[in-house]
């Protein structure tokens, strides 16, 4: 895999944001990284296509093993990195879940 900084990055389209969620369509071309970021909101993400991800976190790396269709939850607050370890195209919807009216919560990517 390349370098960090040579890594292309991955593309992410908002197509909803609104009071109760944020939906955001991921691309992630062979080897392309979100860059360190940390979620505000728990969310919910749902590939697209089958494939891998490298996550890094400060704990460490792990790999994910993608199937289109199947959906995972994961809670806010842990910065990561995302890497697609794929030698295909890797597409995702993140879904982060907004905290109803009057409760107490975070704010989006970071």
């Amino acid at each position: 895999m390349s370098a960090p900084q040579d890594r292309p990055k991955a593309v992410g389209t908002v197509q909803v944001d609104n009071e109760r969620v944020i939906v955001t369509e991921w691309r992630f071309a062979p080897g392309a990284e979100t860059g360190q970021h940390r979620h505000g909101y728990d969310y919910v993400v749902v590939p697209m296509t089958t494939g891998a991800l490298r996550l890094q976190t400060p704990a460490g790396e792990a790999t994910r093993q993608l199937v289109a269709g199947q959906a995972y939850y994961r809670p806010a607050g842990v910065e990561h990195n995302v890497i697609n370890a794929h030698e295909g195209e890797c597409v995702f919807v993140e879904i982060e879940i907004k905290p109803a009216a009057g409760a107490a919560g975070g704010g989006g990517c970071q």
